[in-house]
């Protein structure tokens, strides 16, 4: 018979990595104090989104491009080393590429923040493995309405 307990060993290396950016961004957020702007975040977003794998990044400045024309009241930050957009200092969505935990696809999520309720069970994250024109319109109607 053949042990099929599963051993936890913690978190994996990229949890861990992602846990660190994490904490990098709040020390550096804390520094900014009430000097921090928009283009700070930005800015922030726009280096991340640079240093990606080409399919992800083309697919994350398309998403960047389309919350700016979309929801231009989010805000640019980056969360647990991804890009991400809040409102009111509260995380509405973020983009999770598919390097960040070495998965099969990236990510489009929404966190509690968004205006997404529709009904007793709806979506909060959706897989991409391309933009399509159907899937960028989607895309920016779930933005617009996660802003609401």
């Amino acid at each position: 018979m053949t042990d099929t307990k599963a051993t936890f060993d913690g978190f994996s290396d990229d949890e861990r990595a992602a846990m660190k950016e994490h904490a990098q961004e709040l020390k550096k957020a804390a520094r900014r104090g009430s000097k921090a702007t928009k283009a700070d975040g930005e800015q922030d977003v726009l280096a991340k989104i640079a240093e990606m794998g080409e399919s992800d990044k083309v697919m994350a400045e398309r998403i960047h491009a389309l919350v700016k024309e979309n929801a231009p009241e989010l805000t640019p930050r980056l969360w647990y080393g991804q890009p991400a957009y809040s409102k009111n200092g509260k995380l509405v969505c973020f983009f999770q590429p598919a390097q960040k935990f070495k998965t099969r696809y990236a990510t489009l999520g929404f966190n509690d923040a968004a205006s997404l309720d529709e009904g007793t069970m709806w979506a909060t994250a959706y897989a991409l493995t391309g933009l399509t024109p159907e899937a960028e319109a989607r895309i920016a109607q779930l933005v617009k309405q996660a802003a609401s």
